[in-house]
């Protein structure tokens, strides 16, 4: 049996809207300004601000511990701050080593309980038409770039590049390097040029951890509307923060931020993981999310 959750303020990066939602098992059936429905229990919203429930990169997860730490670290980092996916990402220096990597990270993240993505990362020197077709084959979401060396970015093949990243087309994230860090205004600038000029499937800045990944890229990642959504036929996982007058004009990355005190529900699939104070840790409810094709929904 469905439910309709009514008066819903949704709050999408910076937009407040009114909607209601007939929900369906773990899947938004109907999204109008009005549901009538007799025959399916109600849910009144108004008194919430509702988000989709965020996406965060973490590439520092604690895989080489015990099960009581991780289940601490995934509280405290993604069900507490209402995140129910979670991109990381694994380093690379040789591509033998792609695939028994990847094996090796789902393996250690089978207790997960919200679902996770598993990218790479590797020097500019690997980036080449061999590993990126290893990369597509086993559906690699992204590819981040180490950039040490802006010179070194002009040597690469990028046509070369385009071809063998297509048609999946997983996009290149930069990561500028810690020798680069006064230089990242100039490094990102020449990183974007390059992406531009030569159509590369790509992110043109860099990704923060820990924060609310936003709808542009996470399209580009092949996950949105399937994540971070809260669009007809989409799945149920959402955030309910308390309404008040100061909230009303915060943005997503801000309510993040700063009002974190007033997140009382998340719902991850359907099913309820915090209530007020309370969470439900459920080992191996999360799943590894395959990516069939990035930037698939146009924006």
């Amino acid at each position: 049996m469905g439910y309709i959750i009514e008066n819903a303020n949704i709050l999408k990066e910076t937009k407040l809207t009114k909607s209601s939602l007939l929900i369906k098992g773990n899947q938004i059936v109907a999204k109008q300004n009005h549901i009538r429905h007799n025959k399916f229990m109600k849910m009144n919203a108004d008194s919430f601000i509702m988000t989709p429930s965020y996406v965060l990169l973490d590439t520092k997860i604690p895989l080489n511990t015990s099960f009581q730490e991780f289940r601490k670290y995934m509280i405290e980092n993604f069900l507490l701050k209402g995140c129910t996916t979670f991109i990381t990402s694994i380093s690379i220096s040789y591509e033998s080593e792609l695939e028994d990597k990847i094996k090796e990270t789902k393996t250690r993240l089978i207790n997960s309980p919200i679902d996770f993505l598993i990218c790479v990362t590797i020097p500019l020197r690997m980036l080449t038409p061999s590993f990126i077709r290893k990369c597509k084959k086993v559906r690699v979401p992204a590819i981040f770039i180490e950039i040490v060396d802006l010179d070194e970015l002009s040597k690469i093949p990028w046509g070369w590049i385009r071809e063998a990243l297509f048609p999946y087309n997983c996009p290149l994230v930069p990561i500028i390097s810690n020798e680069l860090k006064k230089e990242a205004r100039r490094a990102m600038s020449k990183w974007t040029v390059i992406m531009e000029n030569g159509k590369i499937p790509s992110i043109l800045e860099e990704l923060k951890e820990h924060q609310p990944i936003s709808i542009k890229v996470l399209n580009k990642l092949g996950l949105y509307p399937q994540k971070a959504s809260l669009l007809h036929g989409s799945e149920v996982s959402y955030n309910l923060f308390l309404k008040a007058r100061e909230i009303l004009n915060v943005d997503e990355v801000g309510l993040f931020h700063y009002h974190s005190d007033r997140l009382v529900v998340t719902v991850n699939k359907g099913k309820v993981v915090r209530a007020g104070e309370e969470v439900l840790f459920k080992p191996g409810f999360g799943e590894y999310v395959r990516v069939r094709t990035p930037s698939y929904f146009a924006l």
